[in-house]
């Protein structure tokens, strides 16, 4: 692998084409993580993978172009031609591509194309080791069990096309999970952390938070299931927002499909989603949550085109002063809906206008009188894309607060809950941090949320999951 370098890769797949247009992607992925399991490290390792991926495009004249996509994993140097001809050969025997659009051009090259990629090691935990090590000390002490999964990855791809865009991007994604079960295993707690690096991953901070809800659990209270003031820390609502997000494309809402269509082929942009200030926006040089500053598609699809790779990114509002302003769109979407070209950022944040007042979740529980406050959810699985109703699961922690404090853990509800609907009765919005989506966190990664209060949260049956 370390032979041939990902550009050369590129650079001999586009000498190779032989079709009226090539895209090709060269990603190098480098990982290490550790893994661990009743207060003992378990496992930890590193490996290295590397995809290759040939877009080869056929002119049809007056019919369109067709395209053919072909990734492989591994390829060396002699293996390259083998990938370009099957591309091509896909390409010929396909239909036009309804999302055809002119290769993107005329874009500066990145001065680092040429650099090898980037690799990470085990040592990315030097400082997160030893403090684990000590967590481990003090559960033990209290009689707690500790089970966890901490990984590093940078992945750098290598964008090249026939048009001449030479572009490379290296993204840092990082996160680590910590479960703490008390020895009997009668109650469980979950925290969760993204970082870049992890210099700025407080262990000690992450296992206080644990250990303070493993105390909250020590009484339990069962309640019915019905509508509840609910306050969701970040996590939670990253997970509601990202799937939101996913849901929100420009060609489907304009067609009547989802939550974001009006009758008529209209979409509701414009809408106020919500009277509150809050707004939803994505931007790929957002500071800790840094993305790809451009399209990187590896196959078509609702909300990416491989027509648009290198297509430049820029900060983008989604939904502005509670007011939907934006819809996800390629080129070809844009152009059928008449909607702005928007493509697909990958980050999120969702913040109030005025942060300084925002208060944090510790003080937005002493302002409770009666209300329960998850810490996560989970298999979260969509219902009805007409009103984007999703169900799900509570998990690891769902806490009873009244007058101020949290006085107990009750038992897990499924929910049933429409993010947008629930944005409309939010009542209060805390101090936007950056944040680990629990079921969404292997997927998308890069998110800021802060913590919410809503009106009614519908827990809709009560459920055994632990």
């Amino acid at each position: 692998m370390n032979a041939t370098q990902p550009h050369e890769l590129v650079e001999r797949a586009l000498q190779l084409s032989r079709t009226d247009g090539c895209v090709v992607i060269a990603d190098e992925e480098s990982a290490a993580n550790l893994r661990w399991a009743g207060n003992a490290l378990t496992t930890n390792g590193v490996s290295r993978g590397r995809s290759l991926t040939v877009i080869a495009t056929v002119d049809r004249g007056e019919n369109g172009t067709s395209s053919g996509v072909v990734s492989r994993e591994a390829v060396t140097l002699d293996e390259v031609e083998s990938v370009v001809r099957a591309a091509e050969e896909a390409a010929r025997d396909a239909e036009p591509a309804e999302d055809a659009q002119p290769l993107v051009a005329d874009r500066p090259s990145s001065p680092d194309f040429t650099e090898a990629p980037a690799v990470t090691t085990v040592e990315v935990f030097t400082e997160f080791a030893p403090a684990l090590g000590e967590a481990f000390a003090r559960a033990r002490a209290a009689g707690q069990l500790l089970y966890g999964f901490a990984n590093h990855e940078l992945t750098t791809s290598y964008l090249g096309t026939s048009t001449g865009l030479r572009l490379r991007h290296v993204q840092p994604t990082g996160s680590v999970e910590i479960n703490a079960k008390t020895a009997d295993l009668s109650s469980s707690a979950w925290v969760g952390a993204a970082t870049r690096d992890f210099g700025d991953v407080d262990v000690a901070e992450l296992h206080e938070q644990l250990t303070r809800r493993l105390a909250w659990g020590q009484k339990k209270i069962d309640l019915p299931a019905g509508r509840y003031e609910t306050l969701l820390p970040p996590s939670a609502v990253s997970d509601l927002l990202i799937y939101l997000h996913w849901s929100s494309g420009g060609r489907d809402a304009a067609e009547g499909q989802t939550v974001f269509s009006k009758p008529g082929g209209a979409t509701r942009i414009g809408e106020q989603l919500t009277e509150l200030p809050l707004t939803l926006r994505a931007d790929p040089a957002e500071p800790g949550l840094e993305a790809a500053p451009f399209v990187v598609a590896h196959s078509s699809g609702d909300s990416q085109s491989v027509f648009d790779n290198g297509l430049p990114l820029t900060a983008t509002d989604w939904i502005r002063d509670g007011r939907l302003v934006n819809l996800i769109t390629t080129r070809h979407s844009a152009g059928l809906t008449g909607l702005p070209l928007t493509p697909p950022i990958d980050n999120l944040v969702l913040e109030i206008a005025d942060q300084a007042a925002a208060p944090t979740l510790d003080e937005m529980i002493a302002r409770t009188e009666r209300g329960l406050l998850l810490t996560c959810l989970w298999y979260i699985r969509e219902v009805d894309p007409a009103t984007l109703l999703l169900t799900g699961l509570t998990r690891d922690g769902v806490y009873l607060v009244e007058n101020g404090e949290v006085v107990g853990a009750v038992n897990n509800f499924r929910f049933n809950e429409s993010p947008v609907d629930l944005l409309s009765r939010i009542t209060e919005v805390g101090r936007t941090v950056p944040c680990l989506p629990r079921e969404w966190g292997d997927y998308f990664n890069r998110a800021s949320m802060p913590p919410i209060r809503v009106a009614e949260f519908n827990m809709s049956s009560v459920s055994q999951a632990s």
